[in-house]
């Protein structure tokens, strides 16, 4: 079974002037195959942090603490090893790739990802197929990566990544962020068929729980200051929906 386990996890991060500050203070976390876990937290409280570090961004240093998939060290690896191993991320802000086609990127991480060129006729179709599944307009494969792309289109490319690529660990980095009710329901539903394949482990990052209500996680962390200050089951988002973040707020202060 597919699993990613962080240990006491501490990271740092470089900033102007002033030296390495650290944002993740010891953070636990075991995401297993077929599980889909949400971490909700107020800005700041090192949700992005631990997505980037997991994913190996270099402006993130690592300086306790360990992150496993099925064992092995991904710490030791490069970005596109753990790509490769099977970590997937879907980032908060979508880069654009001027010149390299939507159709040519897909392709070529698939070939990485898979070991070997997918057979061109059946790829096709497989990208076709799944981009009708998102409302996606047929138009977008040849258009250069994110480049002119809404916000909504963005994320729905993210999801176009992850549904072709099957990762064993899904990140998804504030995936509802500036998404319309119409995009939110498409890019849910993507989420769902991935999950419901049993054999992908989502980690679901965001602020807000409307997300929640079309992806149901069986595990919800709380983050404040840096840490995980809450663990339960989607009762808790719910809480979080009536409550807020003011008494997390608080206890990671205190951390």
């Amino acid at each position: 079974m597919s699993t990613l386990e962080i240990r006491n996890l501490h990271v740092s991060v470089e900033t102007d002037g002033e030296g390495p500050r650290e944002i993740l203070r010891g953070v636990n976390l075991t995401v297993r195959k077929g599980e889909t876990h949400a971490i909700m937290g107020p800005n700041g409280s090192g949700k992005s942090t631990l997505s980037y570090a997991i994913a190996g961004h270099p402006k993130y240093t690592v300086t306790e603490g360990s992150i496993t998939l099925d064992g092995a060290d991904v710490l030791a690896m490069g970005v596109d090893t753990r790509a490769r191993a099977g970590i997937f991320l879907a980032m908060q802000y979508p880069v654009e790739v001027p010149g390299v086609s939507v159709s040519n990127f897909l392709r070529t991480s698939a070939t990485a990802v898979r070991g070997e060129a997918p057979k061109l006729r059946l790829w096709v179709k497989e990208v076709k197929e799944t981009m009708g599944f998102l409302e996606m307009d047929q138009a977008f494969a040849e258009r250069g990566v994110n480049e002119g792309f809404s916000g909504g289109e963005k994320k729905r490319h993210e999801i176009l990544q992850m549904m072709l690529l099957k990762p064993k660990i899904a990140i998804l980095d504030e995936t509802d962020s500036g998404l319309d009710v119409d995009a939110l329901r498409v890019v849910s539903a993507g989420i769902n068929a991935v999950r419901e394949t049993g054999e992908t482990g989502t980690l679901l990052i965001t602020h807000y729980t409307r997300i929640l209500r079309y992806v149901q996680p069986e595990f919800v962390h709380v983050m404040a200051g840096g840490k995980i200050v809450d663990e339960g089951g989607s009762e808790l988002a719910a809480t979080l929906e009536e409550s807020g973040y003011d008494k997390y707020v608080k206890v990671g202060a205190g951390a």
